[in-house]
């Protein structure tokens, strides 16, 4: 039985580094992240072989005394903390005192470093944790630190290590990491010898447009909330905008990239209403708090945390995100109060189109004159239109409809086409749901039931829930074994067909029981009634319930998209068209 023995140091520093250093892309977090603590606003990364041959950090950060230069590839030195409070208050992103160390004792690594008193700069050496001496070197104010043949000296870990353009990507998801947290700095990264990346600096915006695509940041929407103590910004993507992975996900917790199962679940439960399940949000945001409220000491990698309230931050990200989801479409202005009655439509809002130049008979007149039909008499219009600002309606008015499916309105950009199912969905949806939950959903008795063929498994769930479908709206008899007789519906509803939507309520109710139809299964439900009560396709709707449809749409919460997650509408810009007809050319 062999004795207890103390490891020596320079095995402990490989152990260490076995945790720290994953990969090329772990030592390139742990560098970049020094180079941020250090002050730096011009940051440059040059790798060889994916990091594995080389991994050279450059920055213009305050640097390391000469005198300290041997510490910082010492384990458990560091400049970030001094005391077990410190540690409970950690507002740096490096704090711990073994990455320099751990990445040392698996390379050969080099420090060049000036502080700015300094006449010129100092430059220390490692080989697998063996130190040279301090010498002189010519460096700007800032450090380079070069990470030479990664693993060089445990071959075993090495053959870990996958192809030099798999490493290469972690790297390159390290580097974006860091620079969407940074905007106010400037970014720079090269692999074998050719630039990849350059990232001025500038707005937030505009960084997370340049690293995540401009079509993110056409498609995402700005969140700024804050309440006791506790703020959530950045930008998050419109549920149209959605991902098959995750891989567009970033968020930070005072400015350092997490992963945490509390922060994705409450992102989750906010978009959970407007996504389809097999999509996944993009978004970048970053939560801040007092750094006393959350534990960032919870592993070598400090991606994970650990939140001393987790249930109010889980509540305070979930409010945050759901709140600024459930803007009806075109919320950046004021909408209107809701219409209260569903299809079809009773608008109580302006239904005309003052920025088309002719008036609607005036139009029909030309279009006919042109094509050699006879033309209505202008007479015909008795009543002038008055002015309106289009801004004050962002859905614009109706021009008409396409093909039966689309709505076609003009707004003060352009174009905007509707999928009038689609919208009619949402907007059905979110009045069932409130009706449920303020217990008020009205019921409409048919004036003469309808009777239709049931099953014996639809019969005894109208029988065993009469109490839930009365709590939706419904009242169903039963007639016989093989009959059931509907006699009033949810009012919204009265308008659809109502043995499809009997059947699908029944079907429901059936599957998941009746209590969980009314709670933790109450949305998928009435998601399915809403799409059974919603306007069909092929149905031709006058302009007053266009424009009613319309302005609904811009009183309704999340109306952007359907309940299954799909767009409800576009845009289509003027410059946009122009360009489609090369105008201007």
């Amino acid at each position: 039985m062999s004795s207890i023995h103390l490891l020596p140091d320079h095995l402990i520093s490989q152990i260490a580094a076995g945790e720290v250093v994953e990969r090329p892309a772990s030592a390139l977090k742990e560098l970049l992240e020094n180079s941020l603590d250090a002050g730096a606003d011009d940051v440059s990364v040059m790798l060889l072989q994916g990091g594995v041959k080389q991994l050279r950090v450059t920055d213009n950060g305050g640097g390391i005394a000469p005198d300290e230069l041997t510490l910082a590839l010492t384990r458990h030195a560091t400049s970030k903390i001094a005391s077990l409070e410190d540690l409970e208050r950690v507002a740096s992103l490096g704090f711990r005192g073994e990455a320099l160390a751990s990445i040392a004792s698996v390379s050969r690594t080099s420090i060049t470093s000036r502080i700015k008193r300094e006449r010129h700069a100092w430059r220390i050496s490692s080989e697998g944790g063996h130190l040279t001496p301090n010498e002189p070197a010519a460096l700007d104010v800032g450090t380079v630190i070069e990470v030479n043949d990664l693993y060089y000296n445990t071959p075993a870990r090495r053959k870990f290590l996958k192809t030099e353009g798999t490493e290469y990507g972690h790297c390159e998801e390290a580097f974006k990491r860091i620079a969407l947290s940074r905007p106010q700095a400037g970014f720079m990264l090269q692999h074998n010898g050719r630039a990849q990346w350059r990232l001025a600096a500038g707005e937030p915006q505009k960084r997370f447009g340049a690293v995540l695509g401009e079509e993110f940041a056409e498609q995402a929407f700005l969140i700024d909330e804050s309440a006791a103590g506790l703020r959530l910004w950045g930008m998050a993507a419109k549920p149209a905008y959605s991902k098959l992975s995750r891989d567009a996900q970033y968020f930070y917790v005072n400015g350092r990239f997490i992963r945490d199962k509390l922060v994705a679940h409450a992102v989750r439960q906010a978009y959970q209403d407007v996504l389809h399940h097999e999509r996944h949000p993009a978004f970048v945001l970053f939560f801040e708090l007092d750094p006393a409220l959350v534990d960032v000491n919870v592993h070598p990698t400090k991606t994970e945390v650990r939140f001393r309230d987790g249930q109010a931050v889980h509540r305070f990200i979930f409010h945050a995100l759901h709140k600024a989801l459930a803007g009806p479409a075109g919320s950046q202005v004021a909408a209107p109060e809701p219409v209260a009655q569903a299809m079809p439509f009773q608008p109580t809002y302006p239904t005309y189109q003052p920025q088309i130049p002719l008036r609607a008979g005036e139009g029909l007149d030309f279009y006919r004159m042109m094509f050699g039909e006879r033309p209505v008499s202008s007479a015909m219009i008795t009543e002038e239109m008055p002015p309106q600002p289009v801004q004050d309606y962002p859905l614009g008015f109706a021009l008409g409809q396409l093909h039966g499916v689309y709505v076609l309105s003009q707004n003060a950009q352009g174009l905007v086409v509707v999928d009038m199912h689609a919208a009619h969905e949402r907007i059905m949806y979110e009045r069932l749901k409130h009706a449920l939950e303020s217990q008020n959903i009205a019921t409409q008795p048919l004036l003469l039931p309808v009777s239709f063929h049931a099953d014996r498994l639809e019969v005894a769930t109208a029988e065993e829930q009469v109490g839930v479908l009365h709590n939706l709206g419904f009242e169903i008899a039963v007639l016989s074994p093989t009959t059931l007789a509907v006699r009033a519906v949810p009012s919204m509803l009265k308008d659809a067909d109502v043995v499809a939507l009997a059947r699908a309520v029944l079907s429901d109710i059936r599957e998941f029981g009746g209590s969980r139809a009314l709670t933790e299964r109450r949305n998928e439900m009435l998601a399915t009634m809403a799409c059974h009560a919603a306007v069909r396709a092929n149905r031709t709707l006058t302009i007053t319930e266009m424009n009613a449809l319309l302005r609904d749409m811009e009183s309704t919460e999340r109306s952007d998209q359907c309940n299954h997650g799909r767009p409800t509408w576009f845009q289509v810009t003027m410059a946009e068209l122009d360009k489609m007809f090369m105008r201007g050319k």
